[in-house]
């Protein structure tokens, strides 16, 4: 069974939320929180698997919220969940510790689908956030003239589909766009996270990003 807190300060959404998550039989609420704080508090005390957190909430915001359940330790993810005019924040928060990106206007099975696919270890981010977060990290970051030694212990073949990982393609549209297959993709995958000591795919979606891999539409 998957633990879920909902963290928003719209009862109506939460509502909306437990509603779908009660006709399921492998998902559970065993926790609201109408504010960051009582969040953390929350994540705290009940160790849920998943957190869905929304980012604007009175006191502590969604991000603060999400940094400080990730910096914990605890086996608790965090899903930031908010209205698409708000996705300039959708580097915050994945910076913050965040394992998935979700937009309000999703349809609610596909918010439940993410909570399972982050509770498993995955990660996530709504594809249709995907050029603003790189537009949102360019605005931010310098462009690199020359990337890091943090890449030079990857091959060329695992640069290229991290630079695809940047660009927000799944494992079986990088299998497609280079003619692998997709047991390949998730091996790569894996030598990705392992040598790069990232978390899971948000981080190397980052990792792209500072090191210069992702092309900024202009």
């Amino acid at each position: 069974m998957i633990r879920v807190v909902l963290a928003d300060d719209q009862p109506l959404v939460r509502a909306a939320l437990e509603m779908v998550i009660t006709e399921t039989t492998d998902v559970e609420v065993v926790g609201e929180a109408g504010d960051g704080a009582e969040a953390v508090r929350l994540a705290a005390e009940l160790r849920p698997d998943v957190v869905v957190m929304d980012i604007r909430m009175p006191g502590t915001d969604g991000i603060e919220a999400t940094r400080r359940v990730t910096a914990a330790g605890g086996p608790t993810k965090v899903v930031v969940l908010t209205t698409f005019d708000e996705d300039e924040h959708v580097y915050a928060a994945l910076r913050a510790g965040a394992s998935g990106f979700l937009v309000k206007d999703m349809a609610l099975d596909d918010i439940l689908a993410a909570v399972r696919v982050v509770a498993a270890g995955e990660a996530l981010i709504a594809p249709s956030v995907t050029r603003r977060l790189i537009g949102a990290f360019a605005a931010q970051q310098p462009t690199p003239t020359r990337a890091s030694d943090r890449l030079g212990v990857i091959t060329e073949r695992e640069r290229e589909i991290l630079t695809l990982v940047g660009r927000g393609l799944s494992n079986p549209e990088i299998a497609a766009e280079l003619v692998l297959s997709i047991a390949t993709v998730k091996t790569y995958m894996t030598r990705l996270l392992a040598k790069l000591d990232a978390r899971d795919r948000v981080q190397l979606v980052i990792l792209a990003y500072e090191e210069g891999l992702v092309s900024v539409p202009g």
